[in-house]
């Protein structure tokens, strides 16, 4: 039985950009490694593989992001994975106190964001935290992020 999540796995194209982005949302760093060897080879079924990765965490604590920057075999950027009706996992949704500080952060960043923050309609989905206003964003990778304040 899954008890819970235990991170969120996230590969990046430039490893510094990406720590640089997570943490001006606030992320801090808890740990770096340097994967290589038969046992990486075996997990995610790709040859010779070299890769760094840096994991951060939350100020509210887990589940920890993994940045993993694969310096071999290298990956492909599929510009499609951006568009958040693309098929699979489309987002990662943080939960923030002051959405509005926030945009002005990304905004101040150069952030590209999707629009402005919305409330959803109240009668459409019923959050046991709240009316929901939320935020759509990209990383430097073009993962799609988005901010959720609960009122």
């Amino acid at each position: 039985m899954i008890t819970s999540i235990d991170h969120i796995n996230i590969v990046v194209a430039d490893l510094q950009r990406s720590v640089k982005f997570y943490e001006l949302l606030g992320f801090k760093v808890v740990r770096r490694a340097h994967l290589r060897g038969e046992w990486i080879d075996k997990i995610v079924g790709l040859p010779e593989v070299s890769a760094e990765v840096v994991y951060i965490i939350a100020p509210g604590g887990e589940p920890r992001i993994e940045l993993l920057h694969y310096k071999s075999p290298r990956g492909a950027s599929l510009p499609l994975n951006s568009l958040p009706n693309t098929i699979g996992v489309r987002h990662i949704a943080f939960r923030v106190d002051d959405i509005h500080d926030m945009t002005a952060r990304l905004k101040k960043a150069g952030v590209p964001l999707f629009g402005e923050p919305v409330s959803a309609p109240p009668d459409v989905v019923k959050h046991d935290a709240g009316q929901k206003t939320l935020l759509y964003f990209t990383d430097p990778d073009g993962v799609i992020l988005e901010l959720a304040q609960y009122q």
